[in-house]
């Protein structure tokens, strides 16, 4: 990965359109998105790939009247994510999680996984109870997920750009998001930029001294 190109480039606000990623190199990527870490391995997100011009043009269409800026970086992607995350814990998500572990051999030693998950269980609880900031702790999982995916989309060759722009509640109903537990977090529309319409401007940003405090 070259950095000091990545960190002298802008996102990428126009896509082209007639560009598409190839197939091997989507499922790479979602195949690390896939494997993005998360707080007490609590894999809250599920994920809406839209690869159609049909799914791309639903979520367009969705995005509410004030973010209608956003709708062609939507239908000009060659693919968007809809990054989704749970809106509790349930009892039934977290055996899940405890059963795929076991079954993966996470902790082989049976005792470790028993102390594993009473762990868990005890920090999810203060979360929930204590801090009252379940949902909240776990959108910060989801953007952790958002962050490296836009760098591995960068190692790919790959354009990512994060849209916060959309309207939840039609987004959610749309897709029937709101049925299942999750609620839409953040988009990622992924492509190639318009070669006609790339900024080549410098980025700005605050000198070294304004931002890092070294103790």
């Amino acid at each position: 990965m070259d950095l000091d190109k990545l960190m002298n480039k802008h996102l990428t606000r126009y896509f082209d359109p007639t560009k598409t990623i190839p197939e091997q190199t989507l499922q790479q990527l979602l195949r690390f998105l896939r494997s993005t870490p998360s707080s007490v391995n609590v894999q809250p997100n599920h994920f809406y790939v839209l690869a159609t011009r049909e799914g791309k043009q639903k979520l367009a269409d969705n995005l509410g009247e004030a973010n209608r800026d956003n709708r062609e970086k939507v239908q000009n992607a060659s693919h968007a994510i809809i990054l989704t995350t749970r809106k509790d814990v349930s009892d039934e998500h977290l055996a899940a999680v405890f059963a795929k572990e076991r079954a993966d051999g996470r902790f082989p030693d049976p005792a470790k996984q028993q102390l594993w998950e009473k762990m868990t269980r005890a920090f999810l609880n203060m979360r929930d109870s204590t801090f009252k900031d379940l949902d909240h702790w776990m959108e910060k999982q989801t953007y952790m997920a958002l962050g490296m995916t836009m760098m591995a989309a960068a190692e790919l060759g790959v354009e990512a750009t994060p849209l916060e722009g959309f309207d939840r509640t039609t987004v959610d109903t749309a897709f029937g998001i709101d049925e299942t537990g999750h609620t839409t977090t953040v988009l990622l529309a992924l492509g190639y930029p318009d070669p006609e319409r790339i900024y080549t401007t410098p980025i700005s940003r605050f000198d070294p001294d304004r931002i890092f405090t070294f103790i």
